[in-house]
């Protein structure tokens, strides 16, 4: 492992719950010594702080702790003897002599076969099948599906529609707008419009997360690390400008949860929705 520590099984929900409970400390602490001088004010800053903490913890650790685990030098050390490296981009196991790693991408889709032709639909195929022969070593596609409840889906798209919007006004606006934020940005605005006019029309939602891993060996862990992430970028652009979606390397938290999802799914909608990549 290097200078670097072991962290078993680390999880940011749990930190999270750790700063809650000082901030209940703090809070229950401070009504308790309200008589007091010196307690009731440093009570009440623990309070603040563990609040504060377990919010920011909970929104923003899947960037921060790869920030920090990289500065400090941290590994991690999983089940089964697989490790993730202080940047927290790839996942790593040791076997025969070799050295596996994996990367993982998050897809974001913004048109729908459904919404199609059934000639798009080929000439779509068509794309994914020369995009998938260009790419020289194995790939895995894996999406998961659930049925969405309709009132919440429609305030959901709604509210991504006026998001949209706005974002693509400012960017018209700039002096020097960037074409191809405009581009994503209308996208978004498109997806968003055909969703909710699905929706009116009564069509019943599904929700669908969907992300692409790959793997690649090495004689050593950086050696595969750095195969693993070249293999990584050929295969998001390959897949973005073939399929005109958006294609984004996974890091933290947010690859842990696929490589949990390798072995259960998100046991309910609910739990799907908030594991959004």
């Amino acid at each position: 492992m290097g200078d670097g520590l072991d962290w078993t099984n680390i999880n940011i929900r749990y930190i999270t719950y750790g700063l809650l409970g000082l901030g209940i400390i703090g809070a229950v602490g401070s009504f308790t010594a309200a008589n007091s001088p010196i307690w009731a004010p440093l009570l009440a800053i623990l309070y603040m702080l563990g609040a504060a903490l377990a919010v920011i913890t909970f929104k923003y650790g899947y960037f921060i702790f790869p920030f920090i685990t990289q500065k400090t030098r941290v590994v991690q050390i999983m089940q089964d003897n697989f490790e993730i490296p202080p940047a927290q981009d790839v996942i790593i196991k040791s076997s025969g002599g070799l050295y596996y790693a994996s990367a993982y991408l998050g897809v974001k889709i913004y048109e729908s076969t459904s919404e199609k032709t059934p000639e798009e639909n080929v000439v779509y195929s068509e794309y994914f099948e020369r995009a998938i022969s260009s790419v020289r070593y194995p790939v895995k596609f894996a999406m998961m599906v659930s049925v969405l409840d309709m009132s919440k889906e429609r305030l959901k798209w709604e509210t991504r529609l006026a998001e949209a919007r706005l974002k693509l006004a400012r960017e018209r606006e700039k002096p020097d707008p960037d074409v191809l934020k405009i581009d994503r940005f209308e996208k978004e605005v498109g997806m968003s419009e055909q969703q909710i006019q699905r929706l009116v029309s009564g069509f019943k939602p599904m929700g669908a997360l969907t992300y692409m891993m790959t793997t690649a060996t090495g004689l050593s862990k950086e050696a595969a690390t750095a195969a693993a992430k070249t293999q990584a970028n050929e295969l998001k652009a390959t897949i973005s400008n073939a399929l005109n979606v958006e294609v984004a390397m996974l890091t933290g938290e947010e690859m842990l949860r696929c490589f949990d999802w390798e072995r259960f799914v998100p046991p309910s909608t609910e739990a799907m929705e908030n594991a959004v990549l």
